[in-house]
C-alpha cells in the first residue's frame, strides 16, 4: 500500500478531528466541548457550549459556576452554557433536519441531560474523546441500549 493511502485517516478520526475544531468556538471558560452529529458519513449538524443566543457568554462576564464553586459535573441548572451536544440537537430542530438514526461525535462523554437528548432524538450511537464522571448518564445510555464508545486519535494511539 502506498503512503498517502496509509495517511487518509478513517472516518472515525476524520469527524473527530473536526469536532475539535468546533469546539474551539465555545465561549465556556471551564471545558471546551464539540459535538457533530453525522449520517450516511454526511456532517448534518455541529455544536459548541455556550450561552444561548443573544445572551452574554461567560467569556465576556466570567463563570457562575466558578464564581459559585461549583464542581464538574454537579448542578447543571446553574450555568448560563448550553451544552454542544444539546446545540447540535437544536441546530438539527431550528433547520428541519432529521437526525434519527445518526451518530454523534463529542470530545466529552454526554452528561445525564445530554443523553437523555441524545435517546429521544434517535441517535444511534456516540464516540468521545474524554471521559465524564456521570455515572447516571452511562446507565441511562447503557439501558436504552445507546453505544457509548471511547475513541482514540489515530496518531494518539
Amino acid at each position: 500500500m502506498d503512503d498517502s493511502k496509509k495517511q487518509r485517516p478513517s472516518w472515525d478520526d476524520y469527524f473527530m478531528r473536526i469536532t475539535l475544531l468546533v469546539a474551539e468556538r465555545s465561549t465556556c471558560l471551564r471545558r471546551k466541548v464539540g459535538a457533530l452529529i453525522v449520517k450516511d458519513k454526511r456532517i448534518l449538524t455541529t455544536g459548541y457550549n455556550g450561552a444561548p443566543r443573544k445572551m452574554a457568554h461567560c467569556l465576556d462576564i466570567g463563570c457562575l459556576r466558578e464564581k459559585l464553586n461549583i464542581p464538574s459535573g454537579e448542578r447543571h441548572e446553574l450555568c448560563r452554557g448550553i451544552h454542544a451536544e444539546q446545540n447540535a440537537i437544536i441546530q438539527a430542530a431550528t433547520s428541519g433536519i432529521n437526525i434519527e438514526g445518526s451518530v454523534l461525535y463529542c470530545t466529552n462523554h454526554p452528561c445525564v441531560l445530554c443523553t437523555k437528548m441524545i435517546i429521544n432524538a434517535g441517535i444511534k450511537k456516540v464516540y468521545y474523546l474524554e471521559g465524564y464522571s456521570d455515572e447516571l448518564s452511562k446507565q441511562m445510555a447503557e439501558e436504552a441500549g445507546l453505544p457509548i464508545i471511547q475513541l482514540k486519535l489515530e496518531n494518539e494511539k
